[in-house]
């Protein structure tokens, strides 16, 4: 595989470092950037060959990621022209969807489209995928190797499942910072000194997310195990559904979900 990038921004590095770190061949990867401090960045930070425009190293891969903001992705596949030819089309851009690709792309069909999380850019990310009928086995595998190089992978069965994925994953992280924030914030106000009430948080968040997925049991039962009758815990919990924080939380979901489908409405149209 032959992987070029356009867009060399902070998911792209973090990818091409991820794939690099897996044993894939830096002189494999091309990455294009118009910007010439973003360039020259990439080149100090990985053996990769870098351009300003698409040229003879783009035409030579059979992958190509874009990796450039959804704003800007129309002019971006405009300058690539028919050099996209044969290749397998991989988009990391949010809310961009495959049809709107296909059309500024020339009718292009093998395409994937990818949902990734910040936690990317510390290898422990997570990122949807969806890939056109026309998108092989092998083309599949390929697009999984390039997302999977930062983290984990699933695949979804319909593109419009990419707004939910968006909305549990791809917004998810400001979701756990936000409760890190409220959690620290509790304790500074019940007497913590602000710093290891933010310890605190941060370990805990951390440590009840690795026993949760290493454990093999459900978050439930791991809820169950902590909460004793009568004790400290079932007191937190009573008031959180006392005030209903669970449907809340799924309404507030629900709303990222809307969100996703009418930011790709507004993107795709002409």
């Amino acid at each position: 595989m032959k992987i070029a990038f356009l867009g060399g921004g902070n998911m792209a590095s973090a990818l091409i470092g991820g794939l690099i770190a897996r044993g894939f061949d830096a002189s494999a990867i091309h990455v294009i950037e118009v910007n010439a401090q973003a360039r020259e960045r990439l080149a100090a930070r990985c053996p990769v060959s870098v351009s300003a425009t698409p040229d003879a190293a783009t035409r030579a891969c059979d992958t190509l990621v874009l990796a450039v903001k959804p704003q800007d992705m129309r002019a971006a596949l405009s300058s690539l022209g028919s050099d996209i030819g044969g290749m397998l089309v991989v988009s990391i851009a949010a809310g961009l969807r495959l049809e709107d690709l296909s059309r500024w792309a020339g009718g292009h069909r093998r395409l994937v489209r990818c949902m990734p999380n910040t936690p990317a850019l510390i290898g422990k990310g997570i990122a949807g995928l969806y890939a056109l009928p026309e998108v092989s086995t092998q083309e599949r595998a390929r697009a999984e190797q390039v997302l999977a190089a930062v983290g984990e992978v699933v695949w979804v069965d319909a593109e419009a499942l990419l707004d939910p994925v968006t909305a549990v994953s791809g917004s998810g992280p400001a979701y756990v910072f936000w409760f890190i924030e409220q959690l620290a914030a509790a304790g500074a106000h019940l007497g913590l000194e602000p710093r290891t009430a933010l310890r605190l948080a941060l370990a805990t968040v951390r440590g009840a997310a690795e026993l949760a997925a290493q454990s093999g049991e459900s978050p439930a039962v791991l809820r169950e195990r902590v909460t004793s009758k009568g004790g400290t815990t079932e007191a937190a919990l009573k008031v959180l559904a006392e005030e209903r924080v669970g449907e809340r939380l799924e309404r507030a979901i629900e709303a990222a979900s809307r969100r996703g489908a009418e930011l790709g409405e507004a993107l795709g149209a002409d």
